[in-house]
């Protein structure tokens, strides 16, 4: 459908940014089948959209979260979050993804404010279980496991997805309760059979520190998830 927008309107940079913001839930979900085309695919219509208007905010942190997440330009992504953000402070879709910007450089606390920002903002969010497992996982990188669990709770009983199972699995690891923690890995691996250790860089995001991803490393190889 946005291809078709695009066709009817090549000058339609909206419709640019959230053709390029598809590839980052395909990732998001592990359903890239040519990564390298698809990642490629994802820059140039983020770029196309950056080309056509770089005063939208929705624009920018469509295009913001494809460098960051799908090209791994954390920095280059940051910086279109923080001008969306500049530009549109009402914007919930954009706190929601600038939280995601900011758990990744490593800084949980801002992202939860920047999740909780999204939440208030809209409260009938059809994403909110996708919002309830990033807090989740904002609370999963400070340490605080308890927290984390209880979230990724929440959102999984609205939508059992890739990242809220793999924060229910790998929180409650980490907490010592190996039962819910198997228990979801085992849902995972029903929606994810290819999942391992190896290949998380597949769908997790670009985290700048190494102790974040040997966190996740951790709770997901011990509650389960093969090497």
């Amino acid at each position: 459908m946005l291809a078709r927008a695009i066709e009817l309107d090549p000058q339609f940079a909206a419709a640019h940014g959230m053709a390029a913001h598809c590839y980052v839930l395909r990732k998001a979900n592990d359903w890239m089948i040519d990564s390298a085309k698809e990642t490629a695919n994802a820059a140039r219509l983020a770029r196309r959209a950056l080309e056509l208007d770089r005063d939208d905010a929705l624009v920018l942190t469509a295009a913001g979260m494809v460098l960051a997440y799908v090209v791994r330009d954390l920095d280059a992504g940051v910086a279109l979050l923080d001008r969306a953000l500049e530009l549109n402070t009402n914007l919930a879709f954009a706190w929601f993804w600038a939280g995601y910007a900011r758990l990744w450089l490593g800084e949980p606390e801002a992202a939860i404010e920047r999740f909780a920002r999204a939440m208030r903002l809209n409260p009938l969010d059809p994403y909110m279980p996708r919002v309830q497992a990033a807090i989740a996982d904002a609370h999963f990188h400070a340490g605080r496991y308890e927290d984390a669990s209880s979230w990724a709770a929440i959102a999984i009983r609205e939508a059992p997805y890739h990242n809220g199972l793999r924060i229910v699995a790998a929180s409650n690891a980490l907490a010592g309760r190996l039962e819910p923690a198997r228990a979801a890995m085992a849902r995972l691996r029903e929606l994810d059979p290819e999942l391992r250790v190896s290949n998380l860089g597949n769908v997790q995001g670009p985290y700048r520190r190494p102790e974040d991803i040997a966190r996740y490393e951790q709770g997901l190889r011990k509650a389960g998830l093969p090497d």
